[in-house]
């Protein structure tokens, strides 16, 4: 088994909101391989959406974008989430395209074995 530190970006949508805003995780994910620990990355990142009403009574939308970033380390507890912070940007289309090119990026390049 391996292990590895994710980066999972979601977008958060909320009515009213006058800035987009991007929450990005760091999460501990093990895997026996590179490709199987993107795969836990991205379910862990889909089941982690969520819909809420917040304190004003408006929606909320926490939406899966993509694993942006997947680094080998050593040992350390799965699913633990290392860093979190939220991203406002002028452009949505172009951070979200970000994410993508980075996500196809890590499933097509040559990676060195561990």
């Amino acid at each position: 088994m391996n292990w590895y530190i994710a980066k999972i970006v979601f977008r958060i949508c909320s009515e009213g909101s006058q800035k987009l805003q991007f929450d990005e995780h760091i999460r501990l994910i093990a895997g026996d391989n590179f490709d199987e620990a993107f795969l836990k990355a991205r379910i862990l990142g889909i089941s982690e959406e969520d819909a809420f009403m917040n304190a004003s009574n408006k929606p909320v939308k926490w939406e899966f974008i993509n694993v942006a970033e997947l680094y080998p380390i050593t040992e350390l507890k799965d699913g633990s989430e290392i860093y979190s912070t939220i991203t406002e940007k002028e452009e949505a289309s172009n951070y979200v395209h970000s994410v993508h090119q980075r996500a196809i990026f890590m499933q097509t390049k040559q990676r060195p074995l561990f």
